[in-house]
């Protein structure tokens, strides 16, 4: 088993109340030697589509065997499954909500337990409000400190597990397909259209919404202030944005809105 000793946090508890604290508390009594990062706290409350963009696109850059632990759980204390996934990276752990699905476009689950064994919980009885506390954190604890996956609960299929219905990718003779998939602080319109598709990098292209051609730019400030551009962002996703200015705004757009990828 291999494991880091690293757990990253990504919840939409925000930071003004003590829950990202008290999660934090729970895993130092389990394992005090163990490193916390916090990826974000800032989602939107409820938003597991943001939460899957932004943990799918901060998982690879841990060391081999960080145990990811995300806590965007609109149906906590329901029947939906709690679970922990082994990929070739290391482990998530997290509601089956499909907060996790989008890493599966780039490592796929090798190994899926539901948990269900309370001895890794931090009690038989966890809140109905709170299994960031009580389930998600003891559990990343004790993944992190060598607990072996299969003793968490019982193994369960990989296919079974929850997706997002983020429309895919497809490519026409029209253009390539996409949609908006995520809006960060900035407003800048993230699509799920990635620049090595079809060699974007080396070609010149534009974005299509709705109502608007959206020409092609290499920085945020190749047009003037307040202009809009269509760029390659630093996630390697294709995304709209406007120089000093917000994107969402000005096009009035949301998330898994179409775009078309076009060449000139």
């Amino acid at each position: 088993m291999l494991t880091s000793s690293l757990i990253t946090l990504l919840t939409d508890f925000g930071l003004q109340d003590v829950y990202v604290g008290v999660m934090k508390g729970v895993i130092a009594q389990i394992n005090p030697n163990l490193t916390t990062v916090d990826l974000t706290h800032q989602i939107a409350p409820q938003d597991v589509l943001a939460a899957r963009f932004n943990l799918m696109n901060a998982y690879s850059y841990f060391p081999q065997g960080t145990v990811h632990t995300v806590v965007v759980d609109p149906g906590v204390g329901s029947q939906r499954r709690g679970i922990a996934v082994a990929i070739k990276e290391g482990y998530l752990v997290a509601p089956d909500n499909g907060v996790l699905s989008g890493v599966w476009q780039f490592s796929p689950a090798q190994q899926v337990v539901e948990l269900t064994n309370p001895h890794y919980w931090r009690t038989s009885t966890p809140s109905a409000t709170f299994h960031g506390r009580d389930i998600f954190a003891p559990v990343a604890a004790h993944l992190s400190s060598g607990v072996p996956l299969t003793d968490l609960g019982r193994e369960v299929d990989p296919n079974s597990l929850k997706e997002l219905p983020i429309e895919a990718v497809r490519i026409t003779p029209e253009g390539i397909q996409g949609c908006i998939q995520y809006i960060d602080h900035f407003g800048n319109l993230i699509t799920n259209i990635p620049a090595n598709i079809a060699n974007l990098a080396e070609t010149n292209w534009f974005l299509k919404t709705a109502t608007v051609r959206i020409p092609k730019s290499v920085t945020y400030n190749d047009r003037a202030l307040g202009e809009i551009s269509a760029i390659i962002g630093s996630h390697g996703w294709l995304e709209i944005a406007v120089n000093q200015g917000s994107a969402a705004q000005q096009l009035q757009m949301q998330v898994t809105d179409a775009v078309i990828c076009q060449n000139l």
